[in-house]
């Protein structure tokens, strides 16, 4: 191996360790939680989990694979498994995604209707949509036999190695990528947009009650005035952030990969298979920040986890000292004895 295929190995063992215990958190959050579940938006929130946990323990162990041994890991049938998960999962993710920030653009912009647009009904529709719709094309992809390992993203993917198919796969491709990942930005883009239109407009209502306030306050402290001005430029920098993140997180980890499976099929830039792979892993890390851009730094899970942490500790230190008292009764007996 070499010192680029040591790193790229080491990624990838550092990506699943992370995206694997911080789903299993959201999972422990989701389950331990009643006032989680009850919202809707956690149906889409566990659904990313399940995709995000599928896809850490099936694809990502198979590429480690196939980076260190340079060739299929497995045999025919689990890499065809192992491929159509893939597809079925990256495609399900970016919809998870989408319906997310469809939530959030109708509980912001139509926030005394959200409780009758969005209910737990609409939710499983949504849900039944992305699953309908990720599904599909791994099964058209496995009946033409277009998925396989392929040595240039050492993975078990979409491929062809068919040339008499090369036309039919590529249209296939291009309609995969623009229903699913060019889809789903759009989706991001438009509703987020919406939704930072209202934050900024909420912001400024805000901004002018509070100059008004401190015109009025003639005696105010310069300190409390200060702090006041600081907190109206965070509350108008949250949102960008917030929005900038979703947004930004699924282009980044996305795009590279998506524009290096449609530069490939012209077959005329090469490409580096270090590079190759470097972009498989960019969009293996959208599994590991999916759980704290969507849900592990929000306040809500921030003190489940807390309380979760708490509770194990707490019953660890009773188990602790009962064990010790324990212990401390029979050092006892024996000496009475």
């Amino acid at each position: 191996m070499s010192i680029w295929e040591v790193i790229l190995a080491f990624v990838v063992v550092v990506l699943m360790l992370v995206a694997l215990l911080a789903n299993v958190l959201v999972l422990m959050c989701f389950l331990y939680s009643a006032d989680i579940r009850k919202q809707v938006p956690g149906l889409f929130i566990l659904n990313l989990t399940f995709c995000n946990l599928l896809m850490t323990v099936s694809s990502m162990p198979l590429t480690l694979a196939g980076i260190i041994y340079k060739r299929q890991p497995g045999g025919d049938h689990i890499c065809h498994v192992v491929g159509f998960l893939e597809t079925f999962l990256t495609t399900n993710s970016m919809l998870s995604m989408a319906a997310l920030s469809i939530d959030r653009w109708i509980a912001v912009v139509f926030p005394l209707s959200y409780h009758s647009k969005m209910r737990y009904r609409d939710a499983a529709l949504i849900l039944s949509y992305t699953w309908l719709h990720s599904v599909s094309f791994p099964i058209v992809a496995a009946s033409l036999s277009w998925v396989g390992f392929h040595h240039l993203y050492a993975s078990c993917t979409l491929y062809n190695k068919r040339p008499e198919d090369r036309t039919q796969f590529v249209i296939f491709t291009g309609v995969f990528h623009t229903l699913s990942f060019l889809l789903s930005l759009i989706v991001l883009c438009f509703t987020y947009l919406k939704v930072l239109k209202v934050a900024r407009f909420h912001c400024k209502r805000i901004d002018v009650i509070t100059m008004q306030t401190l015109v009025l306050l003639v005696d105010i402290h310069p300190s409390v005035r200060e702090r006041c001005l600081e907190e109206q430029k965070r509350r108008r920098q949250r949102a960008t952030k917030k929005i900038s993140t979703f947004i930004g997180t699924f282009v980044l980890c996305f795009a590279p990969y998506v524009i290096t499976r449609l530069v490939e099929l012209s077959s005329v830039v090469p490409i580096n298979s270090h590079w190759g792979i470097i972009s498989k892993c960019l969009a293996y890390s959208k599994v590991v920040s999916d759980p704290f851009v969507y849900s592990l730094l929000r306040n809500q899970y921030k003190k489940t986890w807390k309380d979760i942490i708490n509770k194990i500790l707490k019953r660890s230190s009773i188990n602790s000292s009962a064990l010790t008292s324990e212990s401390h009764n029979r050092n006892i007996l024996q000496l009475n004895e």
